[in-house]
């Protein structure tokens, strides 16, 4: 395996890991980099992965288990890069509710994989209007296992994205980045908008360039609260094939089906950690994602009119997957009324198991 540079970008759920990748590999394809993707779920059947491909770039899964506790699968998957796509530069992107990922993915990798791989500084990204709360010293409207897990992620990263920067005024934009540089001394703080390019280019920058990969450990990580934190939320990884009779706006569709489960999610009430879907027809695609509340609703695409269609729905909610399960068919029930037929492709509805960390070292390896 030649040798070629390793980004990881981290952070909890909903915090844009996959839109800053999707910019990044564009940036980086634009300046003649061979890229690679790696996405990593509990299940299979990912948006992300579906959206990714859309950069032209290789993509490749890590699925059924996270890269922590499946590091075999990690660096199977980027040999296949590697032997398959000759990448020189590889993003890839931790289940969001992982965390100890510096002694049990970064140090590892240098230990086992140094001459072979390049790894960078590791990122991870924070959503600013959780950000607030746990900064705070509150939950953030998570659980507190859950808001565990994001303070735990940001004490082992080498650099902190303050993500979506467009979506906050400069003064609060400032005054937050400098709580988050005085409560993690030891991470460089970036403060950067994926969906307007602000601050992209200098972490690209550093991340091509700078060495400096897990330079630190997290302080004692309690494994029970960990588990804990993943345990809470409801998994739903679901693909439907979607036909009518009649043309149907695919984007209205999506919108109205992420509003009806945003309202839904929003009366219990249950945080939610994400839910993403994509619904492509043709060679169309459309996307929508949903963060926290109904008014994080965002769909991204152009109009689509169809009678054919497939719909990769993700969802990581605070509830029992049973009762995730049932808001979900409800809702698609609804949505397609009589005149959408929904057939499932693949459903798969889980609460992560006890983190089971392939390797976990107690001490930073020397690059």
């Amino acid at each position: 395996m030649s040798t070629q540079r390793i980004i990881f970008v981290g952070g909890f759920l909903g915090a844009g890991k996959t839109t800053l990748m999707f910019e990044t590999a564009k940036r980086l394809t634009a300046k003649g980099k061979r890229v690679g993707l790696i996405t990593n779920d509990q299940a299979p059947e990912l948006v992300d992965t579906a959206f990714l491909r859309t950069t032209g770039s290789a993509v490749t899964e890590v699925s059924g288990s996270c890269f922590c506790c499946n590091f075999p699968g990690l660096v199977g998957a980027i040999e296949k890069l590697s032997a398959d796509a000759q990448t020189e530069v590889i993003l890839a992107e931790p289940v969001g509710s992982c965390t100890d990922l510096s002694a049990t993915i970064i140090q590892p990798l240098k230990d086992k994989k140094g001459g072979d791989v390049s790894l960078a500084p590791f990122s991870v990204l924070a959503d600013p209007k959780r950000l607030q709360g746990i900064l705070d010293g509150n939950s953030a409207g998570l659980h507190d296992s859950s808001a565990y897990i994001f303070r735990k992620q940001l004490e082992e990263a080498d650099f902190i994205l303050l993500t979506k920067a467009d979506t906050l005024d400069e003064a609060t934009l400032s005054a937050l980045g400098i709580r988050l540089a005085s409560a993690y001394p030891e991470a460089e703080v970036f403060v950067v908008s994926a969906k307007s390019g602000a601050g992209l280019d200098a972490w690209l920058d550093a991340v091509m360039t700078r060495t400096g990969a897990g330079t630190h450990l997290c302080a004692e990580v309690d494994y029970d609260v960990y588990a804990e934190g993943e345990a809470v939320l409801g998994w739903l990884n679901a693909t439907y094939k979607l036909t009518s009779a009649q043309a149907v706006d695919w984007k209205a569709f999506a919108e109205n089906l992420l509003d009806a489960l945003s309202r839904a999610f929003d009366a219990m009430p249950a945080a939610v950690g994400h839910v993403k879907l994509a619904i492509t027809s043709g060679t169309s695609l459309v996307t929508a994602n949903l963060v926290g509340t109904r008014e994080t609703l965002e769909v991204h695409g152009d109009a689509v009119n169809g009678t054919d269609a497939t719909l990769t729905l993700n969802a990581r909610a605070q509830m029992t997957p049973e009762q995730l399960e049932a808001i979900v068919r409800e809702q698609m029930a609804k949505a397609c009324g009589e005149a959408i037929t929904a057939q499932t492709v693949a459903w798969r509805c889980l609460s992560p198991g006890y983190p089971n960390p392939t390797y976990r070292y107690g001490k930073v390896v020397s690059e």
